[in-house]
């Protein structure tokens, strides 16, 4: 027998996939889970999903589930889950910073706020997945969310409205710490007996930080030449899998590898040229610090926006890698980061007092298009 689900395919940054309200879900998270995968199409060995709605990869196989938070005008509740492509794993361990920027739009346009001022409205945003708050600031006109705009980020053809995303005290986000391990650095042994610096930051989502040249690359990589590379893939979610269990979230290796989007990998270099993904030039001059993130195994084609305020918060923290990289740019606003498809700026608030340290406030600008209302389709 079918069941039909009504949802939201959306745009957001450089993510897409579909927005649902809470109502239309089961409140079992499991079923809830079941139900994504089949919706998507996942489980599928070809890693196609073919028999589904997702995009056949990480960043087209995202979904947003949103509800009216009781008690607080325009505000909502946001659950973001990453749908694997080849398994049936759904993971929920942190949020998608892209995809973050449909949730104040498809809650306006669902009737979940109250209070619609022109030509900004506010929707404050509780991300169940990492207990944090996130402020979108939505363009408005005659009651209705603008989405067409002059507005234009890396990854995306043409442009759109702006819509502006405050994440709120950011720090410890997934591990409760804004440094995990209670270091800006560390130093870990790999399984070839190589020792490698690493940084474990978590704001907005929990990173570990590698230096490009400890691995071999200049930080310039594109996706086909680090995809590629399975021995120097099966490197990197070693990092990952060993930075998981220091930082707190796994308790072993085993468990670290049922847990793939955190901590996100990101490999780092200083400023230089290169072409991006589009085959724009981006020079030396224009950029802070090169970054490149794995997400769900593969080099992510653009940046997580999770990633970036990360970034912008870890390169203002004195002694980590991303620190050490960009310390004279780590006293301006904003930290320009160069990245496949481009360049994200983000802006960062931290405050240190008596040697402790405090994210206050991470800022990006997003854009969000509609792409298809409807309804899912699937077996009951």
């Amino acid at each position: 027998m079918e069941k039909y689900i009504k949802c939201t395919w959306m745009r957001g940054g450089t993510s897409k996939g579909a927005c649902f309200l809470e109502s239309e879900l089961s409140t079992e998270i499991s079923t809830q889970n079941k139900l994504l995968s089949k919706i998507y199409g996942s489980n599928d060995p070809s890693g196609r999903q073919i028999d589904g709605m997702g995009g056949g990869t990480s960043t087209t196989s995202k979904a947003v589930i949103v509800s009216k938070r009781a008690g607080e005008r325009n505000s909502v509740n946001y659950t973001f889950a990453q749908v694997d492509v080849a398994s049936d794993l759904v993971d929920r361990k942190g949020n998608c910073g892209n995809m973050s920027s449909t949730v104040g739009p498809f809650a306006i346009d669902s009737g979940l706020i109250e209070d619609i001022t022109e030509p900004t409205t506010q929707v404050r945003i509780f991300n169940t997945n990492t207990q944090k708050t996130i402020v979108a600031h939505v363009p408005v006109k005659n009651g209705q969310v603008v989405y067409t705009g002059d507005y234009a980020i890396s990854g995306v053809p043409g442009t759109a409205a702006r819509i502006q995303l405050d994440f709120l005290n950011p720090g410890g986000a997934v591990t409760k710490k804004l440094l995990p391990t209670g270091h800006v650095a560390d130093t870990i042994e790999l399984a070839d007996g190589q020792k490698i610096d690493i940084s474990i930051v978590d704001a907005a989502n929990p990173l570990v930080f590698v230096r490009a040249q400890d691995l071999g690359l200049t930080g310039s990589e594109m996706p086909a030449e680090i995809d590629s590379k399975p021995q120097l893939l099966e490197k990197m979610l070693s990092i990952r899998e060993k930075a998981s269990v220091m930082a707190g979230i796994a308790v072993d290796l085993n468990e670290a590898k049922t847990i793939p989007a955190v901590p996100k990998f990101c490999f780092i270099a200083p400023a230089a040229e290169y072409t991006s993904l589009e085959g724009e030039t981006i020079n030396t001059d224009q950029i802070d610090i090169q970054a490149r993130m794995l997400s769900m195994g593969k080099l992510h084609p653009a940046l997580a926006i999770t990633g970036g305020v990360c970034i912008g918060v870890a390169a203002k923290i004195p002694g980590t890698l991303v620190n050490q990289m960009v310390a004279q740019a780590s006293n301006h606003d904003e930290i320009r980061i160069g990245h496949c498809s481009g360049i994200l700026s983000v802006g960062a608030d931290v405050a240190m007092n008596n040697g402790d340290v405090t994210a206050k406030c991470g800022t990006v600008f997003r854009t969000a298009r509609i792409l298809m209302r409807g309804e899912a389709c699937v077996e009951e």
